[in-house]
């Protein structure tokens, strides 16, 4: 016997190194092995015997499954990817009819990723790339979020329990972001497979206006007289492609325009910046049949701040050019339902719903005036029907993304919440001045436009709440980081030779 150790140490090491052998060496070849896939074969049978095609469906799905959950842990990278395709692809996928809960399938995604960076970050910990002011307000966010379940406006602490999962996970994802990607290449594989989703869209989108919608698409909408009266106006259907509405697929065609011009204004090739302009004017063409007034509005937004950052000569011409067309688009007339909607989104005060929701502002605002913390997080919209069916709150509508944080957080919320939008873009800015290689400066401008789009974006409507934009919101800012770390090092008095 070995010294210091006892029979029980030495026979658990030996049952290690058997367990080892048959498992790594052998790989299941020998009589274990056997006995394991008979065992199993058996209970596959028995299930499918007492639960029908359903049992081998999960038995298929388990089979996949577990090497898929296996890669998004140990690969990330791969898992980022997966994790975008499903944020864009989701309510495609559950208006094919699919049984299965792909929503808590992406909720699985951002958990295997969360489990797999805290995995490393035990291994190789770094925390220094995390001490910045986003990421302090980000906690602080996720903190207050937390604590709104000692509310005592809420009118339900089962409302909390459902809508606090999606902010804090969601929000979570900045991190995750932010400690994975880590090379310039994979910064360009994940805004070209952004920009390569945004493009299936607008593609699908346009499919819908000169094809037509599939009949399950033209029986869902019909289904509902609300969701018919909010697709249909005057004479024509909005067109939502493959997002979960109207609002969501124009905001992301509108970010991914802002990519494709902050990308094309940088040091690339004449090949590159005539499919760049492709890509954005199939954007911005698509865009038009969502019939979504806020998101014509972030065009000009953000062709403004662009002008701004990126201002020489050249920007002057195409921004005066680009001036005198949209000037042509609001003033010409015309009887086309598309274009005379697009020009309304510039003349709010003859359009009545946005009076209506004035009218709703003004009657919310003592409301929140009187409770600092709000009325506690999923008061409004569909969980306050839900769960505080009858309170004010519930059938209060939340036509604003500020104002659904004013009403849930209150007013100490609403300027948390704004302090960390103004941080993100003041953090945007300044890495596009400090950055020196062009294709991360780019890369930065265009992050920093997309939050801005999408930050004025969500003061006409709910921009942050939907996939893919809640995922892309928090990809956006771990990029601008990103990107500040992986350009060279300033210059010092030792290394400037």
């Amino acid at each position: 016997m070995k010294e210091g150790h006892s029979p029980d140490v030495l026979k658990m090491e030996t049952g290690r190194d058997k367990l080892r052998r048959w498992l790594r060496t052998e790989k299941l070849g020998n009589t274990p092995g056997v006995v394991l896939l008979v065992l199993a074969g058996v209970g596959i049978s028995a299930a499918i015997a007492a639960a029908g095609l359903k049992a081998g469906l999960l038995v298929i799905a388990a089979c996949a499954g577990l090497p898929v959950a296996y890669a998004v842990v140990v690969y990330p990278r791969f898992g980022i990817l997966l994790l975008m395709f499903m944020a864009f692809f989701l309510f495609y996928f559950i208006r094919m009819g699919i049984d299965f809960p792909l929503g808590t399938l992406l909720d699985g995604i951002q958990g295997l990723l969360i489990l797999g960076f805290l995995m490393q970050q035990k291994a190789r910990p770094e925390w220094g790339i995390f001490r910045n002011p986003v990421s302090y307000l980000i906690l602080a966010w996720i903190g207050y979020n937390l604590l709104q379940v000692f509310n005592p406006w809420a009118e339900s602490r089962m409302a909390w329990v459902y809508t606090v999962r999606s902010v804090a996970v969601v929000m979570l994802m900045y991190f995750v972001f932010l400690y994975q990607v880590r090379s310039l290449r994979f910064v360009r594989t994940v805004i070209h497979t952004w920009l390569a989703f945004a493009f299936m869209g607008a593609l699908y989108a346009l499919k819908q206006e000169f094809i037509g919608f599939k009949e399950s698409e033209f029986a869902h909408m019909s289904s509902d007289p609300l969701l018919t009266s909010l697709l249909y106006i005057d004479g024509h259907w909005r067109k939502y492609s493959i997002f979960s509405d109207p609002v969501a697929f124009s905001y992301n065609m509108a970010a991914a325009t802002m990519i494709c011009l902050a990308i094309a204004s940088g040091k690339v090739s004449a090949t590159k910046r005539i499919v760049l302009a492709v890509l954005a004017c199939t954007y911005l063409g698509s865009m038009l049949y969502s019939g979504t007034r806020g998101a014509y509005v972030l065009i000009p937004a953000g062709l403004a701040l662009f002008g701004i950052l990126r201002f020489n000569r050249a920007i002057l011409v195409f921004m005066t050019g680009a001036a005198l067309v949209l000037g042509v688009l609001i003033l010409v007339p015309t009887s086309n339902p598309t274009l005379y909607r697009f020009q309304t989104a510039f003349k709010p005060s003859t359009d009545a719903s946005f009076n209506v929701r004035q009218l709703n502002h003004k009657k919310i605002q003592p409301d929140i005036q009187r409770h600092p913390l709000g009325g506690g997080l999923g008061s409004t919209g569909m969980w306050g029907v839900r769960f505080s069916p009858g309170s004010f709150l519930a059938g209060f509508p939340p036509d604003s993304g500020y104002l659904r944080v004013a009403v849930e957080l209150g007013w100490i919320g609403l300027l948390l919440f704004c302090c960390l939008v103004f941080t993100m873009l003041n953090t945007g800015i300044d890495k596009f001045y400090r950055i020196r290689n062009p294709e991360l400066k780019s890369y930065c401008l265009a992050m920093t436009l997309v939050i801005f789009v999408l930050g004025i974006g969500n003061y006409p409507q709910e921009a942050l709440v939907q996939f893919p934009s809640s995922i892309n919101f928090y990809l956006a800012i771990s990029l601008i980081v990103v990107c500040g770390r992986l350009d060279r090092p300033p210059q010092t008095p030792l290394n400037r030779n």
